[in-house]
């Protein structure tokens, strides 16, 4: 992959190859996984019909996964997002004419945090629809400030997915929104672990925190999924303590260096898990947040 004639990352096989993934699911023990395009095509800074553009062909694709294999995939689509209006119909089609679950979206819109009110028109088709939210980070803040050291990922995208939750928070969109389906990526970021600085905020600077939501913080730990892909058994305990089984979704970020190269391990290193706790977080959880039955993949 290139970006402005300069190299990205090269990828294999598996980036887009349906049988080669099932071949190393197998591997694993992957009985379904859930497909979503790469975040550097969302291509939210590009003209608004050439993002739909790709978008309806990236979408039509994985469709045709999907229905290929339907017992092995589900799939989430991408929507031009920096025009809502585009973006809550290619919305419409993903779900009721391509069958997919819903979409993933990046952890900001160009300018726009995800609060911004000129999204609420997808919020709302979003609702409507019963469609499952992704949220991925993308477009790091402070990406050239975090060059060094491959730190944008390591640091940047933890921040980055905070930043997202935060906005969506403080910014009211679950109260205006409270039938919304939303997954936070890498088990959202640095949010857990500054759970406790983000509610101190808000009650010791209201008139900074509190300006569209006086809600607590910390009365939505549990209203929103998050991965499990925080690559430590101690981190993943914690982020049960704090979320619960029933918000937390088997997450690897297949097939990229900074995934789970054997899925479920840190689930299953976790060795006071119940039987129905690991069955929760190796599946219950996504089968929930995605709004499709067990009974699909029998």
């Amino acid at each position: 992959m290139v970006i402005d004639g300069k190299l990205f990352r090269e990828i294999e096989e598996n980036c887009w190859s349906a049988e080669k993934r099932m071949t190393e699911c197998d591997q694993t023990g992957v009985n379904v996984q859930v497909l979503s395009t790469v975040p550097v095509m969302f291509n939210y800074w590009a003209r608004a019909e050439d993002t739909l553009d790709i978008a309806r062909f990236l979408n039509d694709h994985i469709a045709e996964i999907v229905s290929r294999y339907p017992r092995r995939f589900a799939g989430l689509g991408t929507v031009p997002l920096q025009d809502p209006m585009l973006a809550a119909d290619e919305l419409g089609r993903c779900v009721k004419e391509l069958g997919l679950a819903g979409v993933q979206i990046g952890s900001h819109i160009n300018q726009w945090g995800l609060e911004n009110k000129a999204l609420y028109p997808f919020y709302e088709a979003a609702e409507s629809l019963g469609a499952a939210l992704f949220i991925h980070p993308w477009d790091v803040i402070g990406a050239k400030e975090l060059s060094q050291y491959w730190m944008a990922w390591l640091v940047g995208m933890p921040a980055e997915t905070c930043r997202a939750l935060c906005s969506m928070i403080f910014g009211g969109i679950f109260e205006r929104f409270p039938r919304l389906r939303v997954a936070f990526a890498h088990g959202g970021g640095s949010f857990p672990g500054t759970i406790g600085r983000i509610e101190h905020g808000f009650h010791a600077r209201p008139d900074l925190c509190a300006v569209d939501n006086p809600i607590n913080p910390r009365s939505y730990l549990g209203k929103f999924y998050v991965d499990s892909l925080v690559h430590d058994p101690r981190a993943l305990s914690y982020l049960i303590e704090t979320l619960g089984v029933n918000s937390i979704a088997l997450g690897t970020d297949y097939p990229f260096p900074l995934g789970e190269l054997e899925a479920g391990k840190t689930i299953r290193q976790l060795e006071y898990l119940s039987d129905a706790d690991r069955e929760r977080l190796l599946s219950g959880t996504a089968l929930e947040w995605l709004g499709i039955p067990r009974s699909r993949f029998i």
